[in-house]
């Protein structure tokens, strides 16, 4: 038996939604590996504006990377070395390895700004749509009737 999800009838009456099939396919991957480190929420403030915030404790800003490349936000995080610090963990219960998360991001979706504060690392998103973009209203001319004379 296959867990394999068809989505092929959906798209026969679309036309432009090709991403999509890629994204429920990527999302059904990355919930059966079940990676979920480090935690993170994706907020929405309003209609144009996202945030998205990631628990990352113990890492400093020199520790993280963001990018985004063909629609996809990725954000890292690379493991610090604490040699020379001259500390012997007795207990170690704050992960501080490396991670990678990716965000499929929507059309004309922006990074407008990231911080990190009090553990958090928050990525600030914007929807700018173009004009040519936005809806347009299509007016219906009736035919005029051609004149015999």
């Amino acid at each position: 038996m296959s867990n394999v999800l068809s989505l092929a009838p959906l798209f026969r009456h679309s036309v432009g939604f090709d991403r999509f099939n890629d994204l429920f396919e990527s999302a059904l991957r990355s919930s059966e590996s079940g990676s979920s480190y480090p935690p993170y929420n994706v907020e929405k403030h309003g209609d144009d504006q996202y945030r998205i915030v990631v628990a990352a404790a113990g890492f400093r800003e020199e520790d993280l990377e963001l990018q985004v490349e063909r629609g996809v936000l990725t954000v890292s995080g690379g493991k610090r070395e604490r040699a020379g610090e001259g500390v012997t963990f007795l207990h170690q219960g704050i992960a501080q390895r490396g991670f990678k998360l990716s965000f499929r991001l929507a059309d004309h979706i922006e990074v407008k700004s990231a911080g990190l504060a009090h553990g958090l690392l928050n990525i600030e998103l914007v929807r700018i749509v173009p004009e040519e973009a936005k809806p347009k209203r299509i007016p219906i001319g009736g035919e005029k009737p051609v004149l015999q004379g």
